[in-house]
């Protein structure tokens, strides 16, 4: 009976060493999540490397509401940034090397010694905070990434909001001496003297301003040597121009929810198209609040090189290059016509074409399209004219970059002269020749094998009628003939006796 009580009571207690650590197990894991979730400051000494099985982010740090985080973020699978995202919604509003990105690697470090700094190995700097000796690093609950010197008062000594990269949020300043640029590195936005200004690299030597708003000062003026201007995206649901020393708006740039209640986040952003979008977060999506250039044949390059964009859609300025099979016309290139290597070039010309941003596209007045075209021609770093006559104007608009998309206009007395290095669309032109001549080889190849098989034909039956002409001398006919003297000696030969 004794034995029967120790065998019943011994599947009781598995059981609860089996519970015992399933629970401790579970108070560990979740010590360890709130650990790793509840981390509001990094102390000098901190060290923290990308960890392999992370896919998208791994979080190092949060504000105190848990609505931002910074963090190793995955870019392009195997590279990595050091980013502030909005935790609900993923989205990154700062990353700190955007212009030179890690590899994803648990040999890449981030630690803080007074500074931040990203490092891997032989002592590589990937990035860096400038200069400074902090003793904590926080995140604000306006996504602001601070590095604090714990002094009464307490003192910043660098943040994020000062080096912003695609992103502005609400009530982040900007200044002067600031420059948004789109994540592609193609587009920025920069101020100046009392204008907001988005500037395309189309060059590797200059930029082309295309979209500029220009301070309405309807209610306070811009006062001239009292200081520069900065914006601020306002909770109010508005782009505010500013003078330093003003807190009055000089000019209010609107967005769908102005002067609406609105808690959730604002931000503007500057797109890979260029163009400068605002959004708000509604608790589930963000939506789209603001957008600057709202004609998509106005941005600065929507369909590409050598384009033409018209509401109907894109096609090509040759009128030859099929621009929907290839998504483009000609390999965009950058540089200019004045080096030796580079001044060979041939002509394109075409009717009906005008500039999304004329306006602010450098002209000269000419008498007739030849003399238009003529200081083009002469001009290296010119890489097309537009010529325009309307009521004898005589515009002349001058391109120091390479073509991009144009508009398409209905009056053809609106022509352009465009250059074209020889070597541009060679690599189409190379890739249409290689296509023809694989189908022209193929189809030989074809030819050749009908030809091969037909000759193999004629020969086995040729040879199967010399095999059986060698041997009983009957020639190949009707399989039976029952009345010819061979079929009857064959039957003959074979009859029982």
């Amino acid at each position: 009976m004794k034995k029967s009580a120790n065998s019943a009571t011994r599947p009781h207690a598995i059981q609860f060493l089996i519970f015992f650590f399933v629970f401790i197990n579970y108070l560990c894991s979740r010590t360890e999540a709130a650990a790793a979730t509840s981390t509001q400051e990094l102390l000098l000494g901190f060290k923290a490397t990308p960890n392999p099985s992370v896919s998208s982010f791994q979080s190092l740090l949060n504000d105190t509401t848990d609505t931002f985080s910074l963090g190793f973020l995955r870019v392009n699978s195997n590279q990595l940034a050091l980013a502030v995202i909005h935790l609900p919604s993923s989205k990154p509003l700062w990353l700190a090397n955007s212009t030179q990105l890690a590899p994803w690697s648990d040999r890449i470090e981030l630690s803080f010694n007074g500074s931040l700094v990203i490092s891997g190995p032989h002592s590589r700097v990937f990035w860096s905070t400038t200069r400074a000796e902090g003793q904590r690093v926080v995140i604000l609950n306006t996504s602001n990434l601070q590095i604090q010197k714990l002094d009464d008062p307490l003192s910043v000594v660098w943040q994020s909001f000062d080096f912003p990269t695609d992103t502005l949020v609400e009530n982040q300043n900007f200044t002067s001496t600031m420059s948004l640029v789109s994540s592609n590195g193609l587009y920025l936005m920069r101020l100046g003297s009392n204008f907001i200004g988005l500037y395309a690299k189309f060059n590797d030597k200059s930029e082309q301003i295309y979209w500029r708003h220009r301070a309405l000062e309807a209610k306070a003026d811009i006062v001239e040597g009292k200081g520069p201007i900065y914006v601020r995206v306002n909770s109010d649901g508005f782009l505010g121009t500013y003078q330093v020393g003003n807190n009055v708006p000089v000019d209010v740039e609107a967005f769908n929810n102005f002067q609406r209640n609105s808690s959730g986040l604002l931000t503007l952003r500057l797109e890979q198209d260029g163009n400068l979008k605002g959004h708000y977060w509604d608790g589930t999506n963000w939506v789209l609040n603001y957008q600057a250039i709202s004609d998509a044949c106005q941005l600065p390059s929507p369909c590409g090189s050598y384009s033409l964009c018209k509401q109907s859609g894109c096609s090509c300025l040759d009128n030859r290059t099929d621009y929907s099979s290839s998504g483009e016309c000609f390999a965009s290139t950058s540089g200019d016509f004045c080096s030796e290597d580079k001044s060979r070039f041939r002509v394109l010309r075409r009717k009906g074409v005008e500039l999304p941003f004329k306006e602010l596209i450098r002209y000269e007045m000419t008498s007739y399209l030849e003399q238009c075209e003529d200081l083009c021609q002469n001009n290296c770093s010119c890489w097309g004219a537009l010529y325009n006559n309307a009521s004898g104007s005589g515009f002349c608009y001058m391109l120091d970059y390479p073509i991009q998309t144009l508009l398409g206009a209905g009056d053809v007395s609106k022509l352009g002269y465009f250059k074209l290095r020889e070597d541009a669309g060679k690599r189409k032109l190379n890739t249409g020749i290689a296509a023809g001549i694989g189908i022209l080889g193929g189809a030989l190849l074809i030819l050749i094998g009908v030809i091969l098989f037909g000759g193999y034909k004629i020969w086995t039956r040729r040879r199967a009628n010399r095999i059986l002409e060698a041997e009983d001398g009957v020639s190949p006919g009707p399989y039976k003939n029952l009345g010819s003297a061979s079929f009857r000696s064959i039957e003959m030969c074979n009859a029982p006796r």
